[in-house]
């Protein structure tokens, strides 16, 4: 017997009428590329956003097409998330962080017909333009003055959605019809494409607005440092969109002074990014002896939270919220949001928990598995392979033949992890930066962790170096802090009364800043170039 509901299908757009039907007087608030503040309301960008369906019809955009961006979290990325994927083509939001080379791979591979882009990016876009082989036309995000001053000849946003009528006839199709695409950062190999369906993006959505993720809601005001160019901004134009938060777009200037500016003028009260744009925003705040009344919560993802993070905001009254996922996932897979029965420990003892990663989003399920494939129990204790299955997590990835998934249909992460008996997740590293050491593992993650409780010390890396006996040991690389000096020796001993004997580093090199990726994650494949041969002290 079958259930008597309609059968409707799950469709971006649908969220997008919503929203313009129930919150038409939320705000939208930009850092424009070009430098003013740009403030419209949500009744406001839905008429833009259908004038951008009828110019993308009328150049020709035809269902499963694929529309690159190149471009800053602004409004004008915003409404093409909603006008591509409304009339069926495919958003492709390209990572310019990944270099030229990179780019023009994922964007010949990806075959995007038209490619839009930031005034920022035209150097690049002029690097690539002779390397692309599929794109018919390029527009810039920008106005029409704008565009004439960065001298291209492309056409202007602007003038692309001038004159176009701001009413359109949505159309209908399978739920399951790709919405967006994104590639992974290709650290190891080239990008992988991962293409995300209306389905996929709206039950991430359901699932990300629930009170134990993101949790927000009307009357809210959200920031997502974290970029549109990769994993959607951590799914937020959806969310923020379907509950009626304000959302406010940082633009190009990531710096812990300008985002402490429009945190502050907007009223911010929840704000999303990676450790290296939270450690930048709170190393401005002390330094400049500010603070961030309105800021209550903030989510730090892409890599390990940092306990001095925790701690260095917890002073100004911010509670930091770990969160993981990956490109594969839509991106969301955990937040920890703690109970009230652990919120009341006492501070030492509640860190711990905020060290986790949290807990899955509904329709996302967990396991950890032992080398063999064993599943292993969730018992805060046993750590293995984590592996994930649910109805927004890859199933494979584009143009790729080569099954991703194991025998039993769950995805590999690649990570090692803990789970508790209360489903909360422990990331304990990548399964390739795990330090074997004399038959044990030893995580990077931990040593890191202690290492930037030092007062001396802004941001801090681990990897394994060869050892004659104990096969690798952990070499502890450091960035000082700003005006300080400690000796090796110094860290080393503060080390020793936070991690097991096992876990101390046999060395401490020092480096003037860290290599970053494209998503802002330390490269330790630059950093195992760079001390190839490294030879630990006797």
């Amino acid at each position: 017997m079958k259930g008597l509901m309609m059968d409707r299908p799950l469709l971006t757009t649908e969220i997008l009428k919503h929203a313009a039907r129930n919150f038409r007087k939320t705000e939208i608030v930009t850092r424009t590329v070009e430098g003013p503040i740009h403030r419209y309301t949500v009744a406001d960008s839905y008429d833009r956003i259908c004038r951008l369906a009828n110019a993308l019809k009328r150049l020709g955009v035809k269902y499963g097409d694929r529309v690159g961006v190149i471009g800053w979290n602004t409004y004008r990325q915003f409404e093409m998330y909603y006008a591509v994927g409304g009339i069926g083509a495919v958003l492709h939001t390209v990572n310019p962080r990944l270099g030229p080379d990179n780019a023009a791979f994922v964007i010949n591979h990806a075959e995007d017909d038209f490619l839009f882009y930031d005034i920022t990016f035209a150097p690049l876009i002029s690097a690539l333009r002779g390397k692309l082989k599929t794109v018919r036309k390029f527009v810039l995000l920008t106005d029409d003055v704008h565009a004439r001053e960065a001298g291209t000849g492309d056409d202007s946003y602007e003038s692309l959605i001038a004159g176009e009528a701001d009413e359109f006839d949505w159309p209908e199709f399978d739920e399951n019809t790709a919405v967006a695409m994104c590639y992974t950062s290709g650290t190891t190999g080239d990008p992988k494409g991962v293409v995300y369906s209306h389905r996929s993006c709206v039950i991430q959505t359901f699932g990300s607005c629930l009170p134990t993720a993101l949790g927000c809601r009307e009357g809210d005001a959200l920031l997502p440092v974290v970029p549109m160019f990769h994993v959607n901004a951590w799914n937020t134009p959806y969310s923020a969109l379907m509950v009626g938060a304000k959302q406010v777009f940082p633009g190009p200037k990531l710096d812990g002074e300008s985002l402490y500016e429009l945190l502050d003028a907007e009223k911010v009260n929840y704000s999303l990014g990676v450790p290296t744009v939270w450690l930048g925003l709170l190393q401005y705040m002390e330094k400049a002896g500010k603070t961030l009344p309105h800021l209550k919560k903030g989510l730090c993802g892409g890599s390990a939270l940092p306990e001095a993070l925790i701690r260095g905001f917890e002073k100004h009254g911010i509670e930091l919220q770990q969160g993981w996922g990956m490109t594969e996932m839509s991106p969301i897979g955990t937040v920890n949001v703690l109970p009230p029965s652990i919120m009341s420990l006492p501070q030492d003892e509640r860190i711990q928990y905020q060290l986790k990663a949290g807990r899955s989003l509904p329709f996302v399920d967990m396991r950890i598995v032992s080398e063999d494939g064993r599943e292993l129990p969730r018992d805060g204790e046993s750590d293995g392979r984590l592996q994930v299955r649910g109805p927004s997590i890859v199933s494979a990835y584009f143009k790729v033949e080569a099954p991703i998934l194991t025998a039993d249909g769950w995805f590999d992460t690649g990570d090692v992890a803990i789970i508790d008996e209360d489903g909360f997740l422990q990331i304990t590293d990548r399964a390739k930066d795990v330090i074997k050491t004399g038959g044990e593992w030893v995580s990077s993650i931990d040593i890191e962790n202690a290492a930037l409780l030092h007062p001396d010390v802004s941001n801090a890396a681990v990897i394994g170096v060869t050892h004659p006996k104990w096969q690798e040991r952990p070499l502890l690389i450091v960035v000082k802090r700003d005006g300080r000096d400690p000796s090796p020796e110094e860290i080393k001993e503060f080390l020793k009364g936070k991690l097991d004997k096992i876990a101390w580093p046999d060395a401490v090199e020092f480096v003037p800043e860290l290599p970053l990726g494209a998503t802002g994650k330390v490269l330790k494949t630059e950093l195992r170039k760079k001390f190839k041969g490294y030879v630990l002290p006797a």
